[in-house]
Parts: C-alpha cells; sequence; structure tokens
C-alpha cells in the first residue's frame, strides 16, 4: 500500500475514533440534530481526510436524499454520509454537507498549525 496524504487541522477538531485522523474543525458544525444509522450524528460544512462511496438513494426521517457513505481515508472506518441532493427544497441547504457520527469520532485539541503531508 502508497503513502496516504492527508491534512492535518489545528484547534478544537473532531478526528475519527478508531485512528486519530483529522476529521473536520469544531468551527465547521452547522447543526447537532441529526440521527445517524448508529444514533446521534452532527452535520458539517466542510470536511477532510474522507473516502466518498458510491451514490445511492435512500430514505431518511427527513425524505428520499442522495448520499455517499464517508470512510476515514487512513483506516477506512465508516464515519457518516455526504448529501449529494434532496427531492424537496426544504432540505436543500444540506447538499454537499455531511453527516459525521458521534460515535464514530473524538472532539480534541491540536494546537499544531493546519498543514497537509504524507502518513
Amino acid at each position: 500500500m502508497g503513502k496516504i496524504f492527508c491534512e492535518f487541522l489545528a484547534g478544537s477538531i473532531y478526528s475519527c475514533a478508531e485512528c486519530s485522523t483529522h476529521i473536520t474543525r469544531h468551527d465547521e458544525l452547522v447543526s447537532k440534530s441529526f440521527q445517524g444509522r448508529f444514533g446521534k450524528a452532527y452535520l458539517f460544512k466542510d470536511t477532510v481526510n474522507l473516502e466518498t462511496g458510491p451514490e445511492k438513494v435512500r430514505v431518511l426521517l427527513t425524505g428520499e436524499h442522495t448520499i455517499a457513505d464517508v470512510h476515514c481515508i487512513k483506516c477506512h472506518a465508516y464515519l457518516g454520509w455526504k448529501y449529494l441532493n434532496a427531492q424537496d427544497q426544504e432540505n436543500e441547504y444540506k447538499i454537499g454537507k455531511t453527516i459525521l457520527e458521534t460515535a464514530a469520532t473524538v472532539l480534541s485539541v491540536n494546537e499544531t498549525p493546519t498543514k497537509t503531508g504524507w502518513l
């Protein structure tokens, strides 16, 4: 397996609970009012270091959406999904945003400046 290129974030960050790979900054949080497949989940604007699976249509609590599951780029753990399309105008604000399962992520503080590099 080759090296993995990762982005390292500074400040209050959410990381993969399995391998500690940085996923997003706390200031990217949009809402804590979501339900994931395995419990509570949060909606974020921007994320990094994720692999996106194939598109699929899924009926969620708020209706039918086109989504893609997201996994950690390093350990491939399931972390949530990304909204690709919504069937109604009321849910269009979710398009392009990512749901992260709280059970799959850890909030911590990283004082090291934001950078990119190979793992």
